[in-house]
């Protein structure tokens, strides 16, 4: 009996000391706790419970909202949207991480490398999307992409010599805009012919252009003629006459064209003249093809309809593959050198040794890069919303950009973003979990 009271006089600090550590550990979990359900807790709840509301929130209409979802076509845009993004972004950073990882350890520079790979994870999404927005641009003056497009095109292929440039109306050249543009009334070997443009601005006339003169009495097999701009400096002059001052129009291309088929072709001179020889006796129109009046190539599309989505997507790569190639690397960093020289030595190639060695034992650290990023990319907002422009923007929407505009950006139907919001969180919700799972394994 003495004994059992001496345990218990002795057990009885024991159990008071670890009261007093378990008050102390909640004393200094509370505040945690407590931010964690005035962050989390609570608005998870609180949006669950309005997704089961109305637009005005005053109707209950149960899972009203979730049938909608399905049924509405910009919504099912976005899931398609956001299940290309969920698809594309995740592969393609976890495999140019494991390339460039791989790729940095045979670099002399790897440290500045890695840094600058790593640099555009300091930029804001804003920034970045702000960035690309300009970079994206159609017009290859401002849009960067575009004007080494442009520059890599024209580098090949010439550009149209006057892709403004109109006949004068009335004076015997017709066509639709654009061309190509013909003489309205036959012409006859032996007979001169004026061809007067306007819409050509001072600048865009060739340096080598000279005054346009008269054309020529012509063989009797040969049409000759003068291009050139109907249009005297001060606004002199007589429309469809070449007058003084007038330039001709050099490189335009002329053809004499009989029952469809092209007969001789010409290209005008320094001062607008060409001559069409080697005609038979009859009747040709004298054409101007279209090629001389297409419009200058702009380069790509990037921000529309087709595009806009990977477009995004190249921003995203350019903003985490920093992060993608740091996290591959620490993993690659662990692995055994002496397994990697033992398969050299035995004669493995280096394309073997990725295969067969280095890519399996990085398995872990790749699948974790992996699910990071589609935890990542099913929350995507930003970039998006910034750089598609607002004619495509429901062709670019992911579900995160869905349930804002839902929500605040015009939609004014909180019930039915909520709705969104909970279908988001259930999608991102198993990722994270498997996330976790696989800290606490590698943990252990």
């Amino acid at each position: 009996m003495a004994d059992t009271l001496t345990a218990r006089a002795a057990a009885d600090p024991r159990r008071r000391a670890r009261r007093r550590q378990r008050r102390l550990a909640v004393l200094f979990v509370l505040p945690a706790l407590l931010l964690l359900g005035a962050l989390v807790v609570y608005p998870v709840v609180f949006s669950f419970v309005r997704s089961l509301f109305d637009a005005s929130g005053d109707r209950f209409v149960g899972a009203g909202n979730y049938a909608a979802l399905v049924q509405d076509p910009a919504t099912l845009k976005a899931i398609r949207n956001s299940t290309i993004w969920v698809v594309v972004a995740p592969t393609l950073l976890t495999g140019l991480g494991l390339v460039l990882a791989v790729l940095t350890e045979k670099v002399r520079w790897a440290t500045a490398f890695k840094l600058v790979l790593f640099l555009p994870m300091a930029v804001s999404f804003l920034a970045a999307g702000i960035i690309f927005r300009l970079a994206y641009e159609q017009n290859p003056d401002r849009g960067v992409l575009n004007a080494v497009a442009v520059g890599i095109h024209d580098t090949f292929e010439d550009a149209a010599a006057y892709p403004t440039a109109r006949p004068r109306e009335g004076h015997g050249i017709e066509g639709g805009a654009g061309g190509p543009y013909s003489t309205e009334k036959p012409v006859r070997p032996g007979d001169p012919v004026s061809l007067g443009f306007v819409g050509v601005a001072p600048g865009a006339i060739p340096a080598g252009a000279t005054a346009a003169a008269a054309p020529p009495a012509p063989g009797s097999d040969t049409i000759a003629g003068v291009v050139y701009l109907d249009f005297a400096p001060g606004g002199a002059g007589t429309p469809g006459t070449v007058d003084p001052g007038e330039k001709g129009l050099p490189g335009m291309t002329v053809e004499a064209v009989r029952d469809g088929t092209v007969a001789a072709t010409a290209t005008a001179g320094p001062d607008g003249s060409f001559r069409l020889t080697g005609l038979a006796a009859g009747e040709y129109t004298v054409r101007l093809p279209a090629a001389n009046f297409a419009a200058p190539y702009q380069g790509v599309n990037w921000l529309g309809p087709a595009l806009v989505t990977p477009a995004i997507i190249g921003a995203y790569l350019w903003v985490w593959t920093g992060f993608a190639m740091v996290l591959i690397g620490a993993g690659l960093a662990t692995i055994p050198r002496d397994a990697l020289e033992a398969a050299r030595m035995d004669g493995a190639t280096e394309g073997q040794i990725f295969r067969r060695i280095t890519v399996p034992l990085l398995a872990p650290v790749l699948t974790v890069v992996f699910v990071t990023l589609v935890i990542n990319v099913m929350k995507v907002f930003d970039l998006v919303y910034i750089i598609a422009p607002g004619p495509v923007q429901e062709e670019a929407n992911v579900l995160a950009t869905r349930m804002w505009l839902v929500s605040f950006g015009g939609g004014n139907d909180q019930g039915l973003g909520s709705a969104l919001s909970i279908v988001l969180l259930l999608l991102v919700v198993p990722a994270m979990v498997f996330n976790i799972r696989r800290f606490r394994r590698s943990g252990t």
